[in-house]
């Protein structure tokens, strides 16, 4: 294998190694997949581009500097969805480091995205992680002991966010989505209000009462990607059903969240690590949880594909999102 130190200079033509592997699954046939390219040095936007679309899966990571400054545990990344570049992406950014650490061993690393340095732990996963939906383990400090899930992941890894934030929509924004949600404010949980959440990209969180309501509402992809679009919403449209002992003295949560992602064949993501991070800023600034806490995000039963999310919210910085990676090919 080469040290990438010393790898040749690029060509931006040359064939690509491209890994394809599915990330936070709940068990197999879940979690979402990811594209890899552990080396795309030289290579154009456009031809990043090109190879998202090719992959077609709703982000592919791409490695443009494998070794920042010499060292292989600071590396540079960029994200791409089929249609767009996207300033950060949690599964894939768990995709990258457990190949990572597959090939450099595990422990830390730094990957520089477009929205900033993101601290990464890996280890050795296992079948008697947490994916199982247990919730019972306390809050960590975001290592990936502590915030990934293992399941049968034969190596896990966990991304601590920058800085999350919590701000209310824009005037009449929040009925105009609720509308192409074939949804009204009856349908919002009274406890806890519609919010545009940041920890990386930026995720309206739709906080359900019902879970009848949760299980059945649909939506036109195109009419919600148009309002994504002009709100400058680059992740996804967060839709979750919080339990009703969500609270001040909560310390673990478990809760389910839909996310909407329209592109191209795409119409729903199956796991998020960029909404559960800014979800669980959400319900630390809206005091749903008193941290540290934990919670365990599900995602993805309703497209066939099911996935857990361990999320370790602090007293203050950076949200912790944790679970493992298992190779497609």
């Amino acid at each position: 294998m080469d040290d990438p130190t010393t790898r040749r200079s690029p060509d931006p033509e040359r064939e690509l190694d491209i890994r394809r592997l599915s990330a936070f699954a709940a068990r197999p046939g879940g979690g979402n997949p990811a594209g890899v390219v552990l080396d795309a040095s030289g290579l154009s936007e456009e031809r990043m581009l090109a190879v998202a679309a090719e992959v077609g899966f709703s982000e592919t990571a791409f490695v443009t500097d494998p070794a920042i400054d010499g060292d292989p545990r600071h590396v540079r990344v960029r994200y791409f969805s089929p249609d767009a570049e996207v300033p950060f992406c949690g599964h894939a950014t768990i995709a990258t480091s457990v190949l990572l650490a597959g090939e450099r061993g595990v422990g830390a690393f730094v990957l520089e995205t477009e929205v900033g340095a993101i601290a990464v732990t890996t280890a050795p996963g296992g079948a008697s992680g947490g994916a199982s939906g247990d919730a019972s383990g306390g809050a960590s400090d975001g290592g990936a002991s502590g915030a990934a899930p293992a399941g049968a992941s034969d190596l896990v890894g966990s991304f601590v966010s920058v800085e999350p934030s919590v701000q209310m929509l824009a005037a009449g924004v929040e009925e105009r989505l609720l509308g192409l949600l074939g949804l009204t404010a009856a349908d919002l949980d009274p406890r806890w209000p519609v919010r545009e959440a940041f920890a990386g990209n930026r995720h309206p969180v739709v906080p359900l009462a019902s879970e009848d309501v949760f299980d059945a509402f649909t939506f036109d992809p195109a009419a919600v990607r148009a309002l994504m679009d002009e709100q400058g919403w680059k992740g996804t449209v967060t839709v979750v059903l919080l339990p009703a002992v969500a609270g001040p003295e909560t310390k673990t949560l478990e809760v389910e969240a839909r996310n909407l992602f329209p592109v191209g064949d795409i119409t729903e993501d199956p796991a998020t690590g960029s909404a559960a991070a800014s979800l669980g800023g959400y319900l630390r600034e809206l005091g749903a949880v008193r941290a540290p806490a934990r919670v365990l995000v599900h995602q993805g039963r309703h497209v066939g594909r099911p996935s857990v999310l361990a999320v370790e919210v602090p007293e203050t910085g950076g949200i912790a999102v944790g679970g493992g990676a298992e190779p497609l090919d």
